[in-house]
C-alpha cells in the first residue's frame, strides 16, 4: 500500500488534487493510504514552496500543479 500525502491549505486546487488521487486510485484499483496535510508548519517541513503538492512514499512527486490523470497514475502505480 502506497502512503500518499496531499500538501495544501485546503484551497480548491488542493481539494481537487485529493479528489483526483482518490479517483485514479479507485479506477486503477490501487491501494493507497491518503493523508491531507493542511498545517503550514508540516508543509514547510517538506520544503514545498508552491501548493498543491503530492508526496508518494515520502518522495515529492508534484508541486505547484495538478497533474493529469495519466501522470498521476504513473506515480501511484
Amino acid at each position: 500500500m502506497r502512503q500518499v500525502q496531499v500538501l495544501g491549505t485546503g484551497c480548491p486546487k488542493c481539494q481537487k488534487l485529493a479528489k483526483l488521487v482518490l479517483a485514479v486510485a479507485d479506477e486503477r484499483q490501487l491501494e493507497i493510504d491518503l493523508e491531507k496535510v493542511t498545517e503550514i508548519d508540516r508543509i514547510a517541513e517538506f520544503g514545498i514552496v508552491a501548493t498543491p503538492a503530492l508526496v508518494v512514499d515520502g518522495k515529492i512527486v508534484f508541486a505547484g500543479k495538478i497533474p493529469s490523470p495519466e501522470e498521476l497514475a504513473s506515480k501511484l502505480a
